[in-house]
């Protein structure tokens, strides 16, 4: 089993420099970064660390991943997008989930021993929202297995033939959901594992709640009508 640590990048400095050297690069067969066009550093700096870096060939996060995938060489795959946010250490715990038969892992912030930046919060109106949708797609499209909760987290991995049989779409910004309802509908074996969130170091989310959850539930729509 190969495993292959895909980065995600468009203008995240802090976090690359907070991240990368964190990584134990021995814990992965290939490591690569897809950017979206980055103008502040963030490829300048993963090129002077050996990382190769590739510009996604057309905009939106679901193409950044359908090219992450297109660059992969290894059986398996963990999207990570480098802020600062998640504990490198929990993109090495993939590994053991595939070789243990499952084909799609979450690390999820949404179970017991994990965390959510909104925890400490009393209004906590996107973890509400995450848990809505999970519900939601679980009960439009799963037929058997567990239930993945956090549908909105983007450290997540795949193996790369599930992946590319699920047929993920270019419908923008689906792409974490997408892989859920696809792994419902094909039946894949999957698994959450806890991991704990902390708010970003630097820089700024280009996912708006309000456009993304609006996005998300389009994509939903979209998805009840399209065949398998």
């Amino acid at each position: 089993m190969t495993v292959a640590l895909c980065l995600l990048t468009w203008n995240e400095i802090d976090g690359v420099q907070h991240d990368i050297p964190l990584i134990d690069r021995k814990q992965f067969d290939q490591i690569y970064c897809i950017d979206g066009g980055s103008t502040d550093g963030t490829v300048e700096y993963l090129e002077s660390q050996g990382i190769p870096v590739y510009q996604q060939t057309a905009k939106g996060i679901n193409q950044a991943c359908l090219d992450g995938v297109d660059k992969c060489r290894c059986d398996a795959f963990v999207f990570f997008h480098p802020k600062g946010t998640i504990p490198v250490e929990d993109a090495y715990k993939f590994r053991e989930y595939y070789e243990s038969g499952y084909e799609f892992v979450v690390g999820s912030r949404m179970m017991r021993e994990a965390h959510n930046e909104e925890d400490e919060h009393l209004f906590k109106p996107r973890k509400w929202f995450v848990l809505g949708t999970g519900l939601l797609a679980a009960l439009l499209f799963r037929r058997e297995g567990n239930i993945v909760w956090d549908t909105l987290h983007g450290f997540r991995g795949m193996k790369t033939e599930a992946f590319r049989r699920i047929g993920i779409s270019n419908f923008d910004r689906s792409i974490d959901i997408e892989m859920v309802c696809r792994s419902y509908k094909y039946r894949l074996k999957r698994i959450e594992f806890p991991t704990k969130e902390r708010p970003r170091i630097g820089g700024e989310t280009h996912f708006r709640a309000l456009s993304t959850g609006w996005q998300v539930l389009k994509y939903i729509l979209w998805e009840l009508r399209r065949k398998i």
